[in-house]
């Protein structure tokens, strides 16, 4: 058993990965360690000749993982765009897992993102002792990406600056990486692309240029169609957590996770399930991302500080914290819904004064 907190995709699901290869026998592009069609597979879950089964990675409509993947075949980029915990970035490794069997070139955007982590940067030791030459530069995992024909990943592009994030042209466009203090370039190989992920939510987003939104094909990940579907990804995802973290707690039962993504799905609508009840949103985006971080907490909870079962009481704390992002504002947005829609509820009442409790 593996010791390491979290693996990577194509160590986690190296089984499935293995078997897909051998029973694919589809055309597979170039550098492909399998076909289009099989990626979509990995994605989607199913079940392959041999009887071998293939976990399902994204819960959703398979039609957009067929654009998803299609778009890597060509010479377009993927951006993969949506609210916060919509499981862009886990789609996002989940691609790369499938396509080069390697999901760790990855440049993660944030305010301070500079050309540098994109483009190249140097070892200043070398640079000041050799001048400029090809042992002093320091590739980032783009280039590596163009060197090998492999997926490069750009985590949060929206969190780059708009000056750095428009580095990428060249590279989108030309599939060269010019480097002009060695008055060379670097080429791209075939079966190189890149995979960004942005958000137009969270504050300190930058905004694409129109130039740079060009080289991609976008594809908007939605939150959950239905409660069921969100259950469902909340369940798998906790159950893989406890899992790894090898909790001793009992399993969530089903009806906790419905009461949880119930209380997330009503707050972001902004209307109770049965259409009655009008509800004031918080500021937060309460995602199914956020879902599954209650869950997780829960567990912890029910197993370090509780008798391993999972109560009212282990799961309001997590709760609280995740729909009180602003303590003035959203702490009478979730007061006035324990009030109005929690509190009739039939069966609702441990979690009503668990929540209450911490108000």
């Amino acid at each position: 058993m593996s010791t390491l907190l979290r693996q990577h995709a194509e160590a986690q699901f190296a089984q499935e990965l293995e078997e897909l290869g051998k029973q694919d026998h589809e055309k597979r592009p170039e550098n492909w360690k399998l076909s289009p069609q099989s990626v979509v597979t990995y994605l989607m879950g199913g079940k392959l000749k041999n009887g071998f089964e293939i976990s399902p990675k994204y819960i959703g409509n398979r039609r957009l993982m067929e654009i998803a993947v299609a778009t890597l075949t060509t010479d377009r980029a993927l951006l993969l765009y949506g609210l916060p915990g919509t499981a862009k970035s886990w789609v996002s490794e989940h691609l790369a897992a499938g396509i080069c069997g390697d999901s760790r070139l990855i440049v993660q955007g944030t305010a301070g993102t500079g050309e540098d982590a994109i483009r190249y940067g140097w070892n200043y030791a070398r640079l000041l002792a050799e001048g400029p030459s090809e042992k002093a530069l320091v590739e980032t995992p783009l280039m590596r990406a163009m060197k090998t024909g492999s997926i490069a990943r750009i985590e949060e592009l929206t969190r780059i600056g708009a000056d750095v994030q428009d580095s990428l042209i060249t590279i989108l466009s030309e599939k060269t990486l010019p480097v002009p203090e060695l008055n060379t370039e670097i080429q791209s190989v075939k079966g190189f692309n890149v995979i960004a992920t942005a958000n137009n939510r969270d504050k300190g987003v930058n905004e694409l240029s129109s130039a740079l939104k060009r080289r991609f094909n976008t594809v908007i990940l939605p939150v959950p169609d239905s409660m069921d579907e969100e259950i469902d990804i909340v369940k798998r995802r906790v159950e893989s957590f406890e899992k790894v973290m090898a909790l001793p707690a009992e399993a969530p039962a089903l009806e906790e996770i419905r009461r949880i993504v119930t209380i997330f799905r009503e707050l972001r609508s902004g209307v109770s399930l049965d259409g009655k009840t009008k509800i004031k949103q918080p500021s937060g985006t309460l995602s199914t991302a956020e879902a599954i971080s209650v869950m997780n907490n829960g567990l912890s909870m029910a197993a370090y500080f509780g008798d391993g079962r999972l109560t009212a009481s282990d799961l309001a704390a997590g709760i609280t914290g995740a729909i009180v992002k602003d303590p003035v504002q959203d702490k009478l947005v979730w007061q006035e819904y324990l009030e109005t829609v929690v509190k009739p509820r039939d069966n609702w009442k441990d979690i009503y004064r668990a929540c209450r409790e911490l108000l």
